[in-house]
């Protein structure tokens, strides 16, 4: 059976559509599907990160969790793209999805339990893979939508320190946008080029525009797959953002993907032990707090100009 014919979804897009909203409250002309509130009584730090499609941000996430792990935080990692491949160095599997589980339980969500979709992977750090339709065939951010519910259903927060959202792409609308809801802070991850940059000042716009009615805020940006980041201070400086860490381009990076292991796997040499340095002191500042910042985005004609050299 597939959900985006089931009865349960007609019922959850009609209860869509009745909310949805035309022009105004999430920035100029825009139309938003308004999901749930705030998760009540949470005490989790919520993290949402998000980038340009194959920056590496979920490199990144299980970096970053397994970091937090490290500095004895207990930790949940969500990944939130169809590909449900976020945690699998963490799991080293692609463990079941909650679109399988779903589909496992005639879409009836009140028969599951956590253990059906919440899965330990490296140093205790549990994930969670939303999953989503067969490429071309339906919406992706109904499940992460989905996802939420779980965690509120099944009070997942209240024994969790940190969660963090691997979202897909730079998508921040429907229920990709979700976690924005939820967030206390987005982290931006970005290369040192035209293209992350140029999608990074659209997230920036959307995360502005989100933060209009919900706790949300930017934290930063986490440069990645980067020798410099001559690029990114030079826009960071220029709208308002600030980079929270460099993960440099390191061959280490590629190979622990291919071995389906985190960086903290992968030994202790001086070059894999500064990364793991630079993850555990990310983890520590974002654990601390992080200000937020009110950056203010450039038009897309704008950057075009800005980036680059004379």
């Amino acid at each position: 059976m597939n959900i985006f014919t089931h009865p349960k979804t007609a019922e959850v897009d009609a209860r869509a559509a009745k909310l949805r909203k035309a022009a105004g409250e999430d920035g100029e002309g825009s139309v938003q599907v308004h999901l749930d509130a705030a998760f009540e009584g949470q005490t989790a730090k919520i993290f949402a990160i998000y980038g340009k499609g194959g920056i590496g941000k979920s490199t990144t996430s299980s970096n970053l969790s397994v970091a937090f792990s490290k500095l004895g935080k207990r930790v949940l990692q969500i990944g939130c793209d169809p590909k449900h491949d976020s945690t699998f160095t963490l799991t080293k599997s692609l463990i079941p999805t909650v679109i399988d589980v779903l589909e496992g339980v005639n879409f009836h969500p009140e028969e599951l339990r956590p253990e059906d979709f919440m899965f330990e992977g490296y140093n205790g750090v549990q994930c969670i893979e939303a999953g989503g339709p067969p490429a071309g065939t339906g919406c992706g951010g109904y499940v992460v939508g989905q996802t939420v519910k779980l965690l509120k259903e099944h009070h997942l927060l209240e024994d969790t320190d940190v969660v963090i959202f691997d979202v897909l792409g730079d998508v921040v609308c429907g229920g990709f946008a979700s976690p924005l809801q939820h967030a206390e802070r987005a982290l931006i991850v970005a290369a040192n080029d035209f293209d992350s940059i140029f999608a990074m000042n659209r997230i920036v716009a959307a995360i502005k525009a989100k933060s209009k009615n919900y706790d949300v805020r930017l934290g930063g940006v986490i440069a990645n797959r980067s020798r410099e980041t001559d690029q990114i201070d030079r826009f960071n400086d220029a709208i308002g953002l600030k980079r929270l860490a460099h993960i440099p381009d390191s061959d280490l990076v590629r190979r622990s993907r291919l071995k389906k292991s985190t960086l903290f796997e992968m030994g202790d040499d001086p070059e894999i032990k500064a990364i793991q340095d630079e993850y555990l002191q990310l983890a520590d500042q974002l654990w601390k707090g992080v200000p937020e910042l009110n950056a203010d985005p450039m038009k897309d004609r704008q950057i075009f100009d800005f980036l680059g050299y004379e």
